[in-house]
Parts: C-alpha cells; structure tokens; sequence
C-alpha cells in the first residue's frame, strides 16, 4: 500500500512540475506531436487507401481459385509469357462438369462468362451499360449476389438455360421507375427475359470495378446460346471457372492440389509438360497490393520518425534542466526517507506525460485529415493506429525520460541539498 501511495505522490510530482512551466512544457511537446501526426496520418492514408482497393477486389470473391488461360500476375522471375499462355484452350463446359462431379474439396462450383455495354429494354424504357453475365450451378455460393426482391434461379432453370433473369439495382431504377420489375419481361438481345429477382444495391467502389448494381445475370446455358464462349485459343469470349473452398483447408492448398491434378488429367498432360491453364487467386492481387503499401508506410515512419527524433531531444534536454533545477529538492525528498524509485518514477512520468500529451495532440490533429471529402476514398482512423500512436508516444517518453530519471535517482541528498 505504502509503494502505490508514493507511485501516486510521483504522478502528482510529476503533473504539477508540468503545470508549473507551460511554456516549456508547450515547445518541448511540439516536435512529439509534429511527429506523431506524420506517422498516423501516412498511416491513416495508407491503411485507408489499400482497405478502399481491397474491398473494390471483393467481386473477385473469398477463398476462391479460379480456372483460367491467362494468370493474374507474372511468374516467380517476375516474367509474363503472355506467348505461351496467347495458345492455351479456355476452360470449357465439359471440364466444369468434371469438377463439379468429382471434386471433393470444394464448397462451390461454378462457370461463367460476361460482356460489357450491353442493352437491356423494358417498353420504352432502356439502358446501355449493362454488364451481362452468365453462371452455373453455384454462381451464387462463389460470388455474393445479395437477392433483395425476388428469388435466385431453380437448378431446373439452370440445366434448361431458360430465359430468367436477375437485375441489379441500376437497371432496376433506370428501367423500371419506381414498379415492382418481378415477373415483367425485359429484352436482352431482342430475346425476352422474365426478371425473377432484383439484386441489393452494392454503390461505386473505390476502383470503379464491376458492381451488380449495372449487372444481369442469366442460366450460364442461356448466355451461351447469346455468345461463343468455346474452348479454342482464338476465341474472342472467355469462360472461366471458379471454385470456391473451405474454411479449414488454410491456404486452400487441397484445393489447389485437387484442382491441378484433375485438370491435368482432364487435358491429358504427361508428368513432364507444363500446366496449360492457370490457376489463379484474388489474394496475389492483395498481396502486391499489400507491398506497395508497406513501402508507403515505411517512407511514413521515415518522415515522422525524424521529427520524433528532434523532438525526443528536447523532452532529453528539458529533463535534464528539470533535474538540475530540482536538485535541492531531491535531497529534501531523499533526507525525509523517499526511495529511488519514488526520484525516478517522478521524472520519468513526467516524460512519458508530455509524450503522451503530445502524442494525443497529434491525433487530435490527424482526426480532421479524415473528415475531407475524397470523393469515393473513405479515409478512416482506426483503433489500431491509435493505439499505435499513443504506444509510440509513451516509449518515446520512456526512452527520452529514462537517463535524467536514473542520475535524478542516484543523486546522494547531502551534496543535493547542498546545490544552488
């Protein structure tokens, strides 16, 4: 009980000798909160700007592998052979049913296709940018199509191709105007569709990707009675094939190894020939994404930590002149029985008080950067940037603090009192 009591006589020490010199106590937590505010607001910047990117990936969908001809990004020599990949066949319909029946560790399965800038007609009502996409069986267990009105496709209008359709919310508002658009026709093609379900409203992503909010979804079968989507190498439109996997299989490496193998089989590839398909996933986009960005928050650190450095000098100097002035003091407290860790925690919160006051200056300062409008980017400051600079405030205290708090310690109170 006795040690709390002088732990919380060393915090008033400390607090009153901060109150007792606000001018000095202002400039010497200046170049805290200069520093501080670089950092987290880099940081506040860069966290922002990669979240923002990542969720306009989201319509690439989770623990998901794709089955492509060409790969996302270029091979471990950083070479993109797009010579090799120009011949490869695009993966077809009848290896999609291979997977699916056979596959053991996937939780869904699908093919499909899109094209862009489509016209889809309702009366005399149209709109002319309309993505059209086709999918399988398990469209809607790969990617997120949130049916708000309405219902998904049935397996027999899947298997049929039969002309259904689900739109989403821009198509709605643009053709429709305000009427329930279940069970009317539109027109894709000149070919009647009957809208079956409209899809929740997504909004504009950061990076302008594909929204469901311009899409139209249809039985993959139906799409392909509209576009070639054959397996030849010439082949203007593409299919590919997305299958997604479970949650205990980390990495979704029996997946992946599953996947490969029944592909190679399927085309008939000897062991020594390399795949002729690639294999691709969302998170090796993440990933370069992600390296970038930790390129961008070093430079951050880079340019705050200068600025903490100058500053921690100062919070150094102006302990050792607050020692200096309260040697005599000192020698009183430590003739009326204080211990030396009474002496040094005294000054080392009074380091680690103007760090950490300067330190919330600084995200005080960092709080408004979040409220200017940047059109689609949403800037955030999270908790864990603000823990991490009230962390860095506090060790910054610590470290500068520590020096004048020991030689304060170890000041012997008969030559102490005797100072002036």
């Amino acid at each position: 009980m006795k040690t709390l009591n002088q732990i919380f006589e060393s915090f008033r020490f400390a607090w009153k000798a901060l109150k007792s010199n606000i001018l000095r106590t202002v400039l010497s937590l200046l170049g805290v909160t200069v520093g501080i505010f670089a950092i987290i607001a880099v940081l506040t910047l860069v966290d922002s700007l990669e979240k923002n990117i990542k969720d306009s990936l989201n319509f690439l969908g989770t623990d998901v592998i794709y089955v492509d001809k060409w790969p996302f990004t270029a091979d471990a020599s950083g070479e993109y052979r797009w010579w090799d990949f120009w011949m490869r066949p695009n993966p077809s319909y009848r290896e999609f049913e291979t997977l699916r029946e056979s596959m053991k560790h996937q939780s869904g399965i699908t093919i499909f296709a899109g094209r862009g800038n489509q016209v889809v007609k309702y009366g005399s009502n149209s709109i002319d940018e309309a993505r059209l996409q086709g999918g399988d069986h398990g469209y809607n267990t790969v990617f997120e199509v949130n049916v708000e009105n309405g219902r998904y496709f049935t397996p027999e209008e899947i298997e049929s191709g039969r002309n259904v359709t689900l739109i989403g919310h821009e198509i709605v508002q643009s053709l429709f105007k305000g009427e329930d658009p279940i069970g009317k026709v539109v027109k894709i093609k000149n070919l009647k569709y009957v809208v079956i379900g409209t899809i929740k409203k997504e909004g504009e992503s950061f990076l302008g990707t594909p929204s469901n909010d311009f899409t139209a979804i249809i039985p993959y079968q139906s799409f392909r009675r509209l576009f070639q989507t054959g397996s030849g190498a010439w082949d203007e439109l593409t299919s590919r094939i997305g299958v997604k996997g479970y949650e205990d299989d980390i990495g979704l490496v029996e997946l992946e190894n599953e996947l490969r193998g029944m592909l190679r089989v399927r085309r008939g590839l000897s062991p020594t020939e390399k795949d002729n398909f690639a294999l691709n996933r969302p998170e090796a986009i993440a990933n370069i994404i992600g390296g970038i960005f930790d390129g961008l928050s070093l430079a951050g650190w880079i340019i705050g930590g200068f600025s903490i450095l100058v500053g921690g000098f100062g919070i150094a100097n102006i302990m050792f002149v607050s020692v200096k002035e309260r040697t005599p003091i000192i020698g009183l407290q430590k003739s009326m029985g204080a211990k030396n860790y009474f002496i040094l925690f005294q000054f080392l919160f009074e380091a680690v008080f103007l760090c950490l006051i300067g330190g919330m200056c600084g995200l005080l300062l960092v709080f408004p950067v979040t409220l200017i409008p940047m059109g689609s980017l949403v800037v955030t400051l999270s908790i864990q940037n603000i823990i991490l600079g009230l962390g860095v405030s506090t060790a910054i205290g610590l470290i500068c603090g520590i020096i004048p708090a020991a030689l304060a310690a170890r000041l012997d109170p008969v030559a102490a009192l005797r100072a002036t």
